[in-house]
């Protein structure tokens, strides 16, 4: 056994297996190479060799990314040569691999000592196990299992087919071919996630289906549009819009897909029989299909089925009628650590789970990215009309801090007299920059959006991703791909989960060591009582602000209540009599709007939502108070930054108190960490009590919806819209009323109960810390000089 060995045994926690280590002659080149069975004679418990194993593979990881990143460097410098005209580009990208070479070192730091810690805080765990249960056992055993924590930043990708958004996440990532794309139609329904596969090093896809009984009931659909189509008051025959028959085209397309021609011969019972779904025995089951391949082309070739439309001759059956969502998980990806890209359709979608999946995803967006091809970025309309649509969703009701709008194939230059390299570069650059210019120019005109978002977080990128692959006439920076990759990898680093743990970890461990010394059990009543008047007082100046925030929302909203009723019938009338529709399209939006809970879901376009509309003036008069109680943006926090202000303020304490610090140690920990939670809390519900004003309105027109929906034959267009406009004059007074004061109820709610948790945890911290008289505490300083190590270098990484 050499240093090399003897060195990683003991920094896995594991030099009780030195001897035999050495006994067995295991130096550097013959640890690599070691086999299960051989692990399986060094270390005989299963707990100890799951450890080492773990490690083992971390290690081979690291050596194998040092080698990749250093033949990266030959291929760099053999590809350079007859190029040097570009210097200081070439300097710059030299620097690369450097960069890249020490944030792969830090991820595999981070991953060796988040290990190590947790293999500490199992072993305490096991520790606190085997003594006496008590109240202050059960709540340090409780703080350790709450440690696991890893928050997802997810990322939305919005772009039509053909806009290249497909090869920008395939180059993003850099795993070429990872999604499907080339010659078959993108289905505009099925959402993709992408995200890391933490557990092994194969390519993986979950295939998650919509409900059985949701496609049952789409089946059962097509008898009552072929009923519709003998209704439907024809008073336009040149009616140029395609919504009359937008939804029967829809599902034919769906039933298409999947039965082929043999829908139009079988009833809807046929159609469910089990021999059109032997491949996929997980959707009549109501599980997941899980898809592993060894490399990206394999797992991309078998989801094309699932996730597009035809084209392909040798696939019998499209399943992707029938898919809500596919998650692919790419194994070794640093940009995927902590985030999800998720590539999503443009709408919501008219089937219910699809459409709740689409907004609760749309909803949890860190960040967006509309991908439009370079030359019609600027004047493409779905691009803006998606941004449109989900805006509210993003903003006020959602978590969204970054906006990019991307513009792709940057490198399709078409006709250019001189194809020299240089004019080449010259040209795409200059182009670049008018395109950043038009685009920001068309962001500035939507003032609406910009209530819910500042100019910091927009921003214009033109990429090429052919060019980053081959390099052909732009060095990898020109191609900006790189600065998206950066944008991930902050993503990444803005919440270790790493430094989480190990603080968390700290400070549980200072107060089991501070709990079992018990020198300061004198003095521990004071700091008791200095914690305690200092929590009231921080309690008492969050009500002050809280107050405030109430009352400012609720005259807001009296503001909007009486907009509202002012304005309803100017929004009867723009909806109901919009001269700019035909009587045919009016009856189809109309139809759709009362049997669907007030929303009109079109193939394409945009969503028509009368409930929206109807509570338009009421939103409005809150966005911007909700907005700054709120933010997305900044690190203010919500509820105007009196969480984030929120300090027991235990440092000053510890300076005060010496032989209570540990103590005080895990207060500050717990302190961090119950704020984190908070936060968290309150913006999950924010985004319920943003939507609560049009939720309150549907559920007040829902029987006017439900009455209307029966209306058929003669005279339905008009009978629909006599009944809408009659239930709105009747319940206006009261629907706005009643929607401001849930709103109100729920906000009050939501104060109480952060109020409440932040006095119910603290003040149970607090107790069982120092006042708890438990004399069956472990000894547990070796841990926790072991974790402090730990976090030392932690810091140390982060400060490199």
């Amino acid at each position: 056994m050499d240093t090399f060995v003897r060195d990683k045994l003991n920094q896995w926690n594991l030099s009780e297996f030195m001897e035999i280590f050495k006994e067995e002659e295991v130096d550097k080149n013959r640890l690599f190479c070691l086999e299960d069975e051989d692990i399986d004679k060094l270390i005989p418990k299963v707990g100890p060799r799951a450890r080492f194993k773990e490690r083992l593979k971390q290690l081979k990881c690291q050596q194998q990314n040092e080698e990749e990143t250093n033949s990266s460097e030959i291929l760099f410098s053999t590809s350079d040569i007859g190029k040097r005209k570009f210097d200081l580009q070439e300097e710059s990208r030299a620097e690369k691999p450097a960069v890249k070479r020490q944030r792969a070192s830090i991820q595999f730091s981070e991953a060796v000592i988040l290990n190590d810690v947790k293999a500490i805080m199992e072993h305490v765990y096991e520790k606190l196990h085997n003594q006496e249960s008590t109240e202050l056992n059960e709540f340090l055993k409780t703080k350790i299992r709450d440690l696991e924590v890893d928050k997802r930043e997810v990322v939305g990708v919005f772009g039509k087919t053909g806009s290249g958004k497909t090869s920008l996440i395939n180059s993003v990532i850099g795993v070429n071919k990872l999604l499907p794309s080339g010659d078959v139609d993108a289905c505009t329904s099925v959402m993709i996630k992408v995200e890391a596969n933490v557990n092994n090093s194969t390519y993986e896809a979950e295939i998650e289906f919509i409900p059985k009984d949701e496609w049952e009931d789409e089946l059962g659909t097509v008898d009552r549009f072929l009923e519709q189509d003998g209704e439907q008051e024809k008073q336009d025959d040149d009616d140029d819009d395609d919504d009359d028959n937008d939804g029967y085209h829809d599902l034919v397309e769906k039933l298409s897909a999947l039965y082929g021609e043999e829908w139009k011969e079988k009833s809807s019972e046929q159609l469910m029989d089990i021999r059109y779904f032997r491949e996929i025995p997980e959707f009549l089951n109501s599980t997941k299909k899980i898809l592993i391949c060894e490399s990206a082309t394999e797992l991309s070739a078998k989801i094309l089925k699932y996730t597009k439309q035809g084209g392909d001759g040798g696939i019998k059956r499209w399943y992707w009628p029938l898919v809500k969502c596919v998650t692919v998980k790419v194994p070794k990806n640093n940009f995927l650590q902590h985030v999800t890209l998720v590539d999503l359709p443009g709408n919501g979608d008219r089937n219910k789970s699809r459409d709740s999946m689409w907004k609760g995803i749309v909803g949890n967006c860190s960040a967006v990215w509309i991908v439009s091809e370079i030359n019609r970025a600027a004047s493409d309309k779905e691009s803006w009309e998606v941004l449109k649509r989900a805006s509210s969703l993003l903003g006020n009701g959602g978590e969204c801090r970054h906006i990019h709008f991307i513009c792709t194939k940057s490198d399709v230059i078409g006709d250019l007299h001189d194809h020299s390299a240089a004019n080449v570069q010259a040209f795409i650059l200059k182009r670049n920059i008018k395109a950043k210019e038009a685009v920001s120019k068309e962001l500035n005109k939507l003032t609406k959006i910009k209530n819910y978002f500042s100019d910091e977080c927009f921003k214009v990128f033109t990429v090429s991703s052919a060019e980053f692959l081959k390099r052909k006439h732009l060095n990898p920076e020109n191609t900006e791909i790189p600065e998206l990759q950066d944008f991930l990898q902050n993503l990444n680093d803005c919440h270790s989960e790493t430094l989480n743990y190990v603080s968390g970890a700290q400070g549980i461990l200072s107060l089991i060591q501070g709990a079992s010394v018990r020198e300061a059990t004198g003095i521990n009543k004071v700091v008791c009582e200095d914690l305690e008047s200092n929590l009231d007082c921080q309690l008492d100046a969050m009500r002050n602000v809280m107050r405030e925030i109430y009352t400012n929302f609720g005259k807001c909203l009296d503001e909007g209540v009486e907009i509202s009723k002012r304005s309803c019938e100017k929004i009867l009338k723009s909806f109901l009599y919009n001269a700019r529709k035909s009587g045919s399209c009016q009856y189809n939006i109309l139809k759709g709007v009362v049997r669907n809970g007030g929303i009109h879901k079109p193939k394409k376009g945009k969503e028509i939502n009368f409930n929206v509309k109807l509570t338009s003036f009421l939103s409005q008069s809150i966005d911007e108070e909700f907005r700054k109680t709120f933010p997305n943006e900044g690190n203010h926090g919500p509820f105007n930054g009196v969480i984030n202000k929120f300090s027991l303020d235990t440092e000053k304490l510890k300076q005060k108190y010496k032989d209570a610090e540990l103590h005080l140690v895990f207060l500050k920990t717990e302190e961090e960490k119950l704020k984190t939670k908070l936060c968290k809390r309150i913006r999950d519900r924010k985004k319920m009590i943003y939507i609560i004003l049009t939720k309150t309105v549907e559920e007040t027109m829902a029987e006017c919806y439900k009455r209307a929906a029966q209306f058929h034959g003669k005279n339905t267009l008009q009978n629909i819209k006599e009944k809408i406009q009659k239930h709105v004059h009747n319940f206006k007074n009261s629907m706005f009323e009643k929607a401001k004061d849930v709103m109100l109820e729920q906000l009050l709610k939501l104060m109480v109960e952060i109020l409440g948790l932040l006095e119910k945890n603290m003040m149970e911290s607090i107790e069982l810390s120092l006042q708890s008289e438990d004399n069956s505490i472990p000894d547990v300083s070796t841990e926790l000089s072991m974790v402090q190590k730990h976090w030392n270098e932690l810091n140390s990484c982060m400060d490199a």
